[in-house]
């Protein structure tokens, strides 16, 4: 610096930068490190992670998002990393540690072209060719399943399953694809499926072969009187959003009472008030009462005079849940209740379950809403079959919903995409080729990726993938499903498939997180807070740390 010049600071005290080369490196082994964290989950004979967190609770699962969710990630290139999996949860419900590899990988290939001085906007720009490139190839090996054909929906269900349901694969299959049968609905673009109308109920006990499918709901209620009936056959059910009790008033208002007869009149009518809300539900032929608001004692000991059971304070989400499952109309007053308001359920029962009390509405003729119950010996195993489940629903709604569209899983996608980039980067000229054939490479990650953890050797099995590829055997795969010799073979014979928009999305995630982590050249970052926490009296700490 020459003499006299004074250095100028456009950052205050406690800010850092890192720039170039240097800023790169660093997000670029953030997004590394994070991928090599839910490497080893992927695939039916994946590992689990054991989350513990500061309190002691534990999570025992081999669900990409799960583990990412679960970890505190302070670094920013690594929480970019973690949104790709939720986006991928929260648009197809499946295939969030696919997504995470792939961004890992594109980045880590990416490293080794700034090696050879190729400019990251170039790099960036190879990326966006490759990722257009493979949804067309995507769109243009796609297979459509008979949507409508149960064992077609099975096969997309026991892939995404498998590995997490301990033998008891092909039996939640069936339970799944009977739940999404219940609820599908015809639409304009086709049929649709609401995972709303799924209700996924875990209750620790038995084993996974104790899992059933309700139809109809299960709400976590007890019958409001001791002499109501547990069980009610041929139920008639009414859904009351409409307190049974006296409504305070609104306005502060004072009744003076001078003489006790006074007293009794003003209690009488009350209780004649009570009885009437009560005379109306047994004229509409209700023989269930689910109230979302409250029941007064009083109304509660003439509804079990009645023989009427009932519920209270039912969640509104609840009370549309049943609603789809019996035909019900939730009304908002007693004068609008009648016989046509009312959902019909073949039985209705109170049940205990896992030492806690269960209200059971089961048996609806064409329910719109079901419930899937979830057994299991211990609170990890039915917590992961439960993830496993609702993966397995996200992949049915996308295969539904988009007519049917998959494609062969084991890796053999990726290999046959990998394989068709190489090709398109034959046709380009310049450093995008480079850029384009990288992108390949990264996709191989996923059948090597699959192979490693499955104990096999991984450059044996894409030497002979590739090989296999090359004849035009484009659904050749990682063959998982014998335990004791795992093999290559054609994953599409073998029932193993995926749903088409999830791979998209994986492929499309991935890529947009890359280029945008590779086109950071500077990183300006605040100090962390110095304030100490405030004191409490004693001297104890008041931080939320503490």
């Amino acid at each position: 610096m020459a003499e006299g010049i004074q250095p100028i600071f456009i950052l205050p005290e406690g800010y850092t930068r890192t720039s170039g080369k240097d800023a790169q490196r660093n997000n670029i082994a953030a997004a590394k490190a994070i991928a090599n964290t839910v490497k080893s989950t992927l695939g039916p004979r994946g590992m689990d992670k054991m989350l513990v967190d500061n309190i002691g609770d534990i999570t025992i699962t081999n669900d990409g998002v799960t583990v990412l969710k679960n970890m505190e990630v302070e670094n920013p290139a690594a929480k970019m990393i973690v949104e790709i999996a939720k986006t991928q949860e929260e648009e197809v419900g499946d295939g969030t540690t696919t997504a995470v590899i792939i961004a890992g990988e594109l980045l880590k290939n990416a490293e080794t072209l700034l090696d050879q001085g190729i400019h990251p906007t170039l790099i960036a720009r190879g990326y966006k060719l490759a990722a257009n490139k493979a949804q067309q190839i995507l769109d243009g090996i796609k297979i459509r399943l008979d949507i409508n054909n149960k064992e077609d929906l099975v096969k997309v269900v026991k892939t995404a399953i498998v590995g997490k349901s301990t033998g008891a694969d092909k039996y939640l299959s069936d339970l799944i694809v009977d739940a999404v049968n219940h609820v599908k609905q015809k639409s304009s673009g086709g049929e649709t499926v609401d995972l709303e109308d799924i209700k996924v109920e875990k209750k620790v006990g038995g084993g996974l072969s104790d899992s059933k499918l309700i139809k109809g709901v299960i709400i976590d209620k007890e019958k409001v009187h001791p002499d109501m009936p547990d069980v009610v056959k041929n139920a008639k059910i009414a859904l009351l959003n409409v307190a049974l009790e006296i409504e305070k008033t609104n306005i502060d208002a004072q009744i003076r009472i001078d003489k006790p007869e006074q007293l009794e009149a003003f209690l009488h009518e009350e209780e004649r008030m009570l009885k009437e809300m009560v005379k109306k539900i047994k004229e509409s032929k209700a023989s269930v009462v689910v109230v979302q608001k409250g029941i007064d004692d009083t109304a509660q000991h003439f509804l079990a005079k009645e023989g009427i059971l009932a519920f209270r304070r039912v969640s509104e989400s609840d009370m549309k849940k049943i609603g789809k499952a019996t035909g019900a109309k939730v009304v908002a007053t007693l004068d609008e209740l009648s016989e046509e308001s009312l959902g019909h359920a073949g039985l209705v029962h109170v049940e205990k379950i896992a030492g806690e009390t269960l209200a059971l509405i089961e048996e609806c003729k064409n329910p719109k809403s079901v419930t899937i119950l979830v057994r299991g010996g211990t609170d990890h195993v039915v917590d992961e079959v439960k993830r496993a489940m609702e993966d397995s629903l996200g992949d049915l709604k996308s295969v539904i919903g988009d007519d049917g569209a998959i494609v062969a899983g084991g890796g053999a996608v990726e290999l046959e995409v990998s394989k068709e980039l190489r090709e398109f980067a034959k046709s380009l000229e310049g450093r995008e080729q480079l850029a384009v054939n990288s992108f390949a490479d990264s996709l191989e990650i996923i059948p090597k990726t699959l192979s490693e953890n499955a104990g096999m050797d991984p450059i044996d099995i894409l030497v002979e993938l590739r090989a296999e590829h090359q004849k035009g055997k484009k659904w050749a795969g990682v063959n998982l499903l014998d335990v004791y010799k795992p093999t290559v073979s054609d994953m599409y014979k073998e029932g193993v498939v995926e749903p088409l928009k999830t791979k998209k999305q994986a492929i499309k995630s991935a890529s947009e997180v890359s280029v945008m982590i590779l086109r950071i050249d500077d990183i300006i970052a605040a100090g962390k807070s110095s304030n100490p926490s405030p004191q409490m009296p004693g001297g104890m700490g008041g931080g939320y740390g503490e």
